[in-house]
C-alpha cells in the first residue's frame, strides 16, 4: 500500500477493502471518505455518471501505467434478502437494462454479446475433465442442448450478473447503488432477472415484481430465466470442485438437485 499512501499523501488512513484481487481499499482523513480501486474499467466513469454506482471523485494514472480510482464511500448498508422485493431494486434493474449510454460503453471497449452456446461448451469441457461421471450435470446438459434455440434474445442489454443482495448498497441517505461490476456483460436480461427471481421473490409474486420492471412474465421469459438459473447452478459446483472445496461443492450440488425437481 506505499504507492497509495504516496499518491494521497502521509495523512490518510488506508485500509483493505477486501474482495477477490485485493486492489481495493478505503481511505479517510479529515472527514474525507473514499473507496479506491486499481485498474477499474473506463466502464465506471459511465455507472457514475449514470447514478448506478457511487460517485466517481477522481482518476489517476500511476508511472507504472496502473490507473486509480477514488469514489465516494457512503455509509449505508448491503439489501437483506427480503429486500430485493421491493420497487427501488425493480426500478434499478430496469434502468440498468434500458441504459443506451451503459451499452454502448460496454460496445466501445470490445465487448461482444454473450451466447448461450458457450455455456454447453464451458459445461462439457468441465465434465470432460472429470474422472467420474455426476449424474445431474449430464442431465442438466441434455436440457440445455434440447432447449438452446428457445433462448435467443435479439434484444440483448448490459447485465450485471451477480445481482446478489450484497452487492447492492443502500446508503444511509436512502439512495440505492448496484455495485462490483467487474462481471458485467451484454446479454439477455433474463440472466439477472432470473437469478434474482428465484433467489429472492416467491413465484406467486413474480408477475407484480416484473410489472414494476416493466415487462410482463411470459413463457418463453420463464424458459429464459429457468435456462440461466440452472447453467448457473450446474457451472457453480464444478467450480467448487475446481478449487478444493468439497463442501461447497456438495451445498451446490444439493442446491442444483432442488432445481432439477423443480424445472426439469
Amino acid at each position: 500500500m506505499n504507492w497509495l499512501g504516496q499518491l494521497l499523501g502521509s495523512e490518510w488512513e488506508i485500509s483493505p477493502a477486501g474482495g477477490a484481487t485485493g486492489d481495493a481499499y478505503y481511505a479517510k482523513h479529515n472527514g474525507q471518505q473514499l473507496f479506491l480501486k486499481r485498474n477499474s474499467s473506463p466502464f465506471l466513469a459511465v455507472l457514475s455518471a449514470e447514478g448506478i454506482v457511487p460517485k466517481l471523485v477522481w482518476t489517476k494514472r500511476l508511472e507504472n501505467g496502473d490507473v486509480i480510482t477514488a469514489q465516494h464511500w457512503l455509509k449505508g448498508r448491503e439489501l437483506k434478502p427480503k429486500d430485493m422485493n421491493s420497487q427501488a431494486v425493480a426500478e434499478m434493474l430496469r434502468k440498468i437494462h434500458t441504459s443506451k449510454e451503459l451499452l454502448d460503453m460496454l460496445k466501445r471497449l470490445g465487448i461482444q454479446p454473450f451466447q448461450p452456446s458457450s455455456v454447453i461448451t464451458q459445461l462439457k469441457q468441465f465434465i470432460q475433465a472429470r474422472q467420474y461421471s455426476i449424474p445431474q450435470l449430464e442431465q442438466v446438459l441434455f436440457y440445455l442442448e434440447h432447449h438452446l434455440n428457445d433462448v435467443k434474445c435479439a434484444a440483448k442489454v448490459v447485465c450485471h450478473c451477480d445481482v446478489n443482495h450484497n452487492n447492492w448498497l443502500l446508503t444511509d441517505e436512502d439512495q440505492l447503488y448496484l455495485i462490483d461490476w467487474d462481471g458485467a456483460m451484454i446479454a439477455d436480461p433474463a440472466i439477472d432477472l432470473g437469478h434474482l427471481l428465484y433467489h429472492y421473490v416467491g413465484e406467486q409474486d413474480w408477475e407484480n415484481w416484473l410489472k414494476r420492471y416493466g415487462i410482463s412474465l411470459t413463457d418463453n421469459l420463464k424458459l429464459r430465466m429457468a435456462w440461466y438459473v440452472l447453467a448457473e447452478a450446474a457451472i457453480s459446483p464444478l467450480w467448487q470442485l475446481k478449487r478444493g472445496n468439497h463442501e461447497s461443492f456438495h451445498q451446490d450440488l444439493e442446491q442444483l438437485n432442488i432445481l432439477i425437481e423443480r424445472l426439469i
